[in-house]
């Protein structure tokens, strides 16, 4: 299997854009919620895109946050950017879908670009993408995110595991099977968000605005889907800082794998989480019979092997080769994780932003 994803990482080009006169208008969504700190870090970031400002629109839509969010993307109302509140009195099953949901009505962008509020980009990010948009005429289009900034070796763990997500989810479009995006850098036609009747169908899970939808497009649209790998398409963001917050994170992520339509795609996963119980039972079973210890061992060494053929060339296109040093470990943590996120993230509740999920 990790010769399949190799090849799939392998066989998208790096892109490079050519010099256009651009008139795709695109209006960027921004769902927040609690995000004070670092919205405005965000909206300077866009505002200062190398791609024409009256093609660029701007939405913000306050998730009823509870600090000064909503007045700090006022004060850029002069410079375009629109804010949206959200005031709905019934619990919802996905807030942020319905935000995006919102935004996208007013939306009059021809492509739409799904970002967070804690996110950083490049001056190249919206040009970089249209380019890849116009090139390519892709209905809908990944585009990296790495995590930056890292202030302790826990962040560099978490750094390292989601490059190797970022990697698998471009893997899987390189071979025509889209498993896997981040709504942090997501652009997709706002045609096909209307044609496809938006998350109808996969509104009740609070996940899988970017996953769940990216399975609809691919269904109606199965060679339209592509992943632009450009390291001015990066879209920069901070990893949890404790592991509550990340375990969190992840049970969200993996609330929606079940409900995956491709079977094929749930199949993998389902695999992949046998092949790590098998190991851990090995491990705990060689007590009784230390030869499964060398079984354990083995399957370890596999592992830890195919994680780093994988793995080598998607770091060095992040540019964090320098992280490949903490594998070892990461493969041996990544066990146990495997398990538990695989039971977690489908059973029981969690926090995010705030608010129990069930």
């Amino acid at each position: 299997m990790i010769f399949f994803l190799r090849k799939g990482w392998s066989s998208i080009p790096v892109f490079q854009p050519v010099d256009s006169v651009f008139q795709t208008k695109v209006s960027i969504l921004i769902a927040a919620r609690n995000e004070e700190t670092k919205i405005a870090l965000t909206i300077e970031d866009i505002l200062a895109q190398s791609y024409p400002a009256e093609l660029i629109e701007l939405i913000v839509v306050d998730d009823h946050s509870t600090d000064r969010t909503s007045d700090i993307v006022l004060s850029y109302q002069d410079k375009g950017v629109r804010l949206i509140r959200l005031n709905e009195k019934e619990k919802l099953n996905s807030y942020k879908k319905k935000a995006i949901s919102e935004a996208i009505k007013l939306a009059s962008g021809e492509l739409i670009i799904t970002t967070d509020a804690d996110c950083r980009m490049k001056a190249g990010w919206i040009r970089t993408v249209v380019s890849f948009y116009l090139q390519t005429g892709s209905k809908l289009i990944s585009s990296p995110v790495v995590y930056h900034q890292e202030k302790s070796f826990f962040e560099r763990l978490q750094t390292l595991e989601f490059l190797y997500l970022i990697g698998l989810g471009a893997a899987s479009i390189g071979n025509k099977m889209p498993s896997t995006c981040n709504g942090a850098n997501l652009a997709y036609r706002k045609d096909v968000f209307l044609e496809l009747g938006g998350f109808k169908g996969i509104d009740e899970l609070a996940s899988g605005d970017d996953e769940l939808f990216l399975h609809k497009v691919a269904s109606r649209y199965p060679d339209g889907i592509g992943f632009c790998k450009s390291t001015d398409a990066i879209v920069y963001t901070d990893a949890k800082e404790n592991l509550p917050e990340f375990i969190s994170q992840r049970k969200r992520w993996a609330s929606k794998s079940t409900r995956y339509k491709d079977k094929k795609i749930v199949a993998l996963g389902v695999a992949i989480w046998l092949f790590n119980l098998m190991i851990f039972a090995n491990v705990v079973l060689g007590l009784y019979l230390a030869d499964l210890w060398m079984v354990a061992l083995a399957a370890i060494s596999m592992k830890y092997i195919s994680e780093m053929f994988f793995l080598n060339p998607v770091t060095a296109f992040a540019n964090r080769s320098g992280l490949m040093k903490y594998l070892p470990l990461l493969t041996v943590i990544h066990i146990v994780y495997i398990i538990y996120i695989g039971i977690a993230g489908n059973s029981g509740k969690y926090i995010w932003k705030g608010r129990l999920v069930r």
